[in-house]
């Protein structure tokens, strides 16, 4: 199949590509990695006027660490922060998901930022930045925002971008010291979308007890479903922490529809299991961290 047919833009800064977008509004879509875009423009699902190719301009093709978390340039391939050592050691989860994302050949043109403004409910991504309440940087001709994961993602598919405006960076904070993270999903074939998926994040206290334990829910909802179950683990070292319990205190938080992948029944059961798993996987990372203090 062929896309429709449309008008091509290919600017080389971003002041460039911003005025582009203002001048097509909503009739103007951007590409960066194009791995969800191509297969949509092809199946005609979506038929924007203008394509403005940002691939050119390369100052967005970067990737920081810093002591307080991993920021990702909207260039930034999979594959690049997938195997960065550094954005790996400051924010583990990064790297725990994506090597979950599709397979390598897609991790090698697909974006991170474009994963996000996707807003597939069944991406990593999305859950990842959810779960860790990082966000995404947006800018237009009249400025930039910062627009918190909490308010990004507002349905299937949809997220806070608005037309004229440009993702142009995402943040990963770094997590609290005595802190581990895991990502478990579970998918029909390798590299297809998860059925139901899991990310995880531990907190220690001082004395190795659960100070706060949450995941992010992927292919549950409308979006990643973060769901806080610090009170169920009760201040307990992760050895004696009633993990089934968990796992249920999660299941009754999600409301999972059926499709023809699985049926929500289904659904509901498969993200307990991997909750329990996400979880214990967290936390005992979280203690080979704090072993290292």
């Amino acid at each position: 199949m062929k896309p429709p047919p449309f008008e091509y833009h290919a600017p080389v800064s971003v002041s460039e590509a911003l005025e582009a977008l203002a001048a097509t509004g909503p009739h103007g879509k951007v590409l960066a990695g194009g791995q969800s875009l191509i297969p949509l423009l092809n199946m005609r699902l979506v038929a924007p006027s203008h394509l403005v190719d940002i691939n050119r301009i390369g100052e967005l093709d970067t990737l920081t660490a810093g002591a307080d978390g991993v920021r990702v340039g909207a260039l930034a391939r999979h594959a690049t922060v997938e195997r960065s050592t550094e954005a790996a050691a400051v924010q583990p989860l990064l790297r725990q998901a994506l090597r979950l994302v599709a397979h390598p050949v897609i991790r090698n043109r697909g974006t991170v930022v474009g994963s996000l403004v996707h807003a597939d409910p069944s991406a990593e991504m999305p859950a990842v930045l959810a779960l860790l309440g990082g966000s995404v940087r947006l800018a237009c001709l009249g400025g930039e925002r910062e627009v918190a994961a909490a308010d990004f993602f507002t349905g299937p598919m949809e997220s806070a971008v608005e037309p004229g405006e440009l993702a142009v960076s995402a943040f990963f904070p770094a997590p609290p010291p005595r802190s581990g993270t895991a990502f478990r999903e579970v998918s029909r074939r390798h590299g297809d979308y998860a059925v139901a998926g899991m990310a995880a994040l531990v907190t220690l206290d001082e004395d190795l007890r659960i100070a706060s334990a949450r995941v992010a829910c992927v292919s549950v909802g409308p979006g990643p479903v973060v769901v806080d179950v610090s009170d169920a683990c009760a201040r307990r070292p992760a050895a004696s922490v009633p993990w089934d319990a968990v796992a249920a205190a999660v299941r009754d938080r999600i409301d999972p529809e059926g499709d023809i992948h699985a049926t929500a029944g289904y659904r509901r059961h498969l993200t307990g299991v991997l909750a329990e798993r996400a979880l214990k996987d967290a936390a005992r990372n979280a203690g080979t961290e704090a072993a290292h203090e």
